[in-house]
């Protein structure tokens, strides 16, 4: 049997955690009229996640939206559409990843995890600015994947940072089996902009006042 744990992390913001080996985190955003899935977790966590859905009595799954398209983080996705079809969305980057057009590691083949148009591009502005969706705010973070997004909840303060990093002990470390760790560092000065009070990591506990170690993060870990 598959456990599944639900948290409420702040006022419109619930984690919905697997342990296998290590800790899955996907997260259920409260939006006016429903929910906002964040990644679908692995394909076991798709019935755990529909009934923390219907628990949460906030309303019908509204969207999904994805931080990227590894395995762990869109297994979900087909069993959670047939029974909700919902629009599902991630970068355009991401999307030849995850229909199969393009392999994630050099050398290796490309893996279609979702049909083609099933999943949609993020809208942009001119300045190719990611738009808002729903209450959260993503923002582009290449490095762990091409297209990887996190997705910041201003009211709350919380960011949902998907696989930007990892955590032990309290501190932030680089995600496990980054392709481009130079680039995914790079890419985590988004908190000294942000400055979130809370950071939701996939594979770790989450980190409050990033902000306050950023700066040695990056110093540390960008050669």
């Amino acid at each position: 049997m598959v456990k599944i744990k639900v948290t409420q992390v702040s006022e419109h913001i619930w984690s919905v955690k697997l342990w296998l080996m290590i800790p899955i985190h996907v997260w259920l955003v409260k939006e006016k009229s429903g929910v906002t899935l964040v990644d679908t977790g692995l394909s076991i966590m798709a019935k755990g996640i529909l009934g923390a859905i219907e628990r949460l009595q906030a309303g019908p799954l509204q969207r999904i939206v994805l931080t990227h398209g590894h395995p762990d983080h869109i297994g979900g996705l087909k069993r959670i559409l047939h029974s909700n079809p919902v629009l599902t969305y991630a970068h355009r980057l991401e999307i030849p990843y995850i229909e199969g057009d393009l392999p994630y590691r050099q050398g290796k083949k490309p893996v279609a995890y979702m049909h083609k148009g099933v999943v949609q591009a993020l809208g942009e502005d001119e300045h190719g600015r990611l738009q808002s969706i729903g209450s959260l705010v993503p923002f582009h973070t290449p490095g762990h994947s091409p297209g990887h997004v996190v997705f910041f909840h201003e009211k709350d303060r919380v960011l949902l940072a998907g696989d930007l990093f990892y955590s032990k002990n309290g501190k932030l470390r680089p995600p496990l089996f980054t392709e481009n760790t130079e680039e995914t560092v790079r890419s985590s000065s988004i908190v000294s902009l942000l400055r979130p009070a809370r950071v939701e990591i996939c594979h770790g506990k989450p980190i409050f006042n990033a902000a306050d170690q950023i700066g040695d993060y990056i110093l540390k870990y960008l050669r």
